[in-house]
């Protein structure tokens, strides 16, 4: 195939091994491993890139060859034998769903390519010495997918699929499939899946039956309208847990689908049909074309529905004896404890992890993902030295109950991630966060010390600048891709069993905050952060784009609101903390007045009645 960017997203890539993945016959003898096709496919593995084997090769050899690379289990679907290419491809692309024109085959055999391309006419095809070229488009495919769901999901399929190989009767293998449908409905179930929802609906195609593409403000909108009945579908079966799956939004006044949209991992299991006889088979005008022809009578009786409290995905829930509130840790700026009162008038117990002013009499922020990191990765050591160099960071830098046992549920704003620029030690590599949208490296060391000192920062000198701009090196803000990785990882840190629910930032422009480009920078940062919670188990999304939409909803920049905010994001976070563990929040109206009543007295009277 020439090496111009194709029409239709490359999905799936097709490796033919002996002198195309490796240099070398491997029926011959030994063969040379080729680092950077390695590399190549694990990062595109991490952008969702599906990656799998159609060569001419004895199975074992080969499939011992790629685990001793590490690789193998990087491979679905893998068709190793010697049986002619052409139609092995176009078998393989059925079973997996997916269409040629997605696909791409590497062969360094042009009669294996034209072959290919002959039982599959749509099929990108190329030559393994044209990869130079191809590989910028496969590194630019796909989104960020660091916990590799996609290919989990690919994997199940390819399970699913050598199971149904034993059963001459379709139905028989239904029926033994125990396929089990959930369906979660209104705003407090459906709200934690925002992305997922965006995503499904504006990506899908296949099994988009009204092909309504949104933006996120008009979901949310929709979602939150009484008049509408929202739901998701989730499936799991024998074979494993598909996720959620399916969307379905009912416009009940005049009983007709406005939007119905399903993944195509769960083509041919009949949820599509079972979801439409769910909803009572209201009005539905299907748009374009759809893998699935839905009919008004059928409700196929190999799929049982599964109560949302026991359902597979459900997050296991940490058991609290009678009459013990959940533990809840706040971590993040220091505005969050406005939601600290809100929170209380409901059945939790709330502890914080603020920034503070440090020994220098400076505010730290020490909840980027970066420092988080720093607190398990860097040698104690290390830790020390950095603390007692930089004085924006401090002696407890690196302290954190993030790691320590007794808390139920974390509420974590990673606003830092999208406010502060990272600067690089070029003699050690290690890297560090400061301030808010400025390089200070680049400004006058003795116009920047004096505007520290109006502010009472202790240790910020003319001198220190300048040392610090020998020493480390501006790098900007962390990119989406880091950050998605970097919340993986706290993900892995913090107990499966614990939920973990992330604050977006708001989306609007702040005149005289004098933070250029903010308002950019959290729309690609939220993007990511959706991208993140749609794919990682047990997180889920409280979106504050909801309720703050106009500069009048901030105070000074637009990661501050106005308290009556602070409020409806405590509401919508206990919501959600019910909807996790099952059932909802106990509430004092009366402890909620309080609040109320409290936010609006002067600050230093609040002070005295938190005490």
């Amino acid at each position: 195939m020439p090496a111009s960017a194709p029409a239709q997203p490359i999905k799936l890539v097709i490796w033919d091994l002996d002198d195309t993945f490796w240099r070398g016959t491997l029926s011959e003898g030994s063969v040379e491993a080729l680092a950077e096709n390695l590399q190549l496919v694990r990062d595109t593995a991490a952008r969702g890139l599906v990656h799998t084997i159609v060569s001419k090769n004895d199975f074992a050899p080969a499939e011992a060859r790629l685990r001793e690379l590490g690789i193998w289990e990087l491979f679905v679907f893998a068709r190793i034998s010697w049986q002619p290419k052409g139609p092995i491809i176009k078998e393989l692309l059925s079973q997996m769903q997916l269409r040629a024109a997605n696909a791409l085959f590497l062969d360094d055999n042009p009669a294996n390519r034209a072959e290919a391309q002959f039982y599959n006419p749509e099929l990108r095809v190329a030559d393994p010495t044209e990869l130079p070229q191809l590989v910028p488009l496969l590194r630019a495919s796909g989104q960020p997918d660091p916990t590799l769901a996609r290919l989990a999901q690919y994997k199940l399929l390819e399970r699913q699929q050598q199971a149904r190989t034993q059963y001459d009767d379709n139905l028989a293998f239904l029926r033994d499939a125990q396929v089990q449908v959930e369906f979660r409905e209104g705003p407090a179930a459906v709200l934690p899946d925002l992305g997922r929802l965006e995503e499904l609906i504006n990506r899908s195609n296949q099994l988009n039956f009204t092909k309504r593409r949104v933006t996120l403000p008009e979901l949310e909108a929709s979602l939150r309208d009484p008049t509408r009945r929202w739901g998701t579908v989730r499936v799991h079966d024998r074979f494993g847990d598909y996720g959620l799956v399916g969307i379905y939004c009912l416009n009940e006044a005049e009983n007709r689908l406005e939007q119905l949209v399903f993944s195509c991992r769960i083509l041919h299991l009949g949820i599509e049909q079972f979801t439409y006889a769910h909803l009572g088979f209201p009005v539905l005008a299907v748009q374009g074309d759809v893998a699935t022809e839905l009919n008004q009578t059928e409700k196929p009786d190999w799929i049982t529905v599964q109560a949302a409290s026991a359902a597979t995905e459900t997050p296991a829930v940490v058991a609290t004896p009678t009459g013990q509130q959940l533990r809840v840790l706040l971590k993040g700026g220091c505005d969050l404890g406005q939601l600290t009162p809100f929170l209380q008038a409901f059945d939790l117990d709330v502890a914080e992890e603020f920034n503070f002013n440090n020994e220098h009499q400076i505010p730290v922020h020490l909840e980027h993902t970066l420092l988080l990191r720093a607190t398990r990765e860097w040698p104690a050591a290390e830790q020390q030295r950095l603390a007692a160099a930089l004085p924006f960071l401090g002696r407890e830098a690196f302290d954190t109950r993030l790691w320590e046992p007794g808390y139920d549920v974390l509420v974590y704003s990673p606003l830092m991630d999208y406010t502060q620029p990272l600067y690089c030690e070029r003699a050690t590599g290690r890297r560090v966060p400061f301030g808010a949208y400025q390089d200070i490296t680049a400004e006058p060391p003795a116009a920047l010390a004096a505007r520290y000192a109006q502010r009472r920062f202790q240790g910020m000198s003319e001198g220190f600048l300048q040392r610090f701009a020998r020493e480390f090196e501006h790098e900007g803000p962390i990119s989406p891709a880091e950050f998605q990785q970097n919340l993986q990882w706290l993900r892995a840190q913090v107990p499966a069993h614990v939920p973990i629910f992330l604050l977006s930032g708001a989306e609007i422009d702040v005149p005289g905050s004098g933070e250029t480009g903010a308002r950019q920078r959290h729309e690609l940062m939220n993007q990511a952060l959706a991208e993140f919670v749609a794919s990682a188990e047990n997180c889920f999304l409280l979106d504050v784009r909801a309720f703050v939409q106009t500069p009048a909803d901030v105070t000074n920049n637009l990661r501050h609101y106005h308290r009556r905010h602070y409020r409806a994001l405590a509401q919508q976070l206990a919501q959600a903390i019910g909807a996790w563990q099952g059932q909802g929040l106990g509430h004092s109206p009366w402890a909620d007045l309080k609040a109320r009543a409290v936010g609006l007295l002067p600050a230093k009277l609040r002070g005295l009645l938190g005490r």
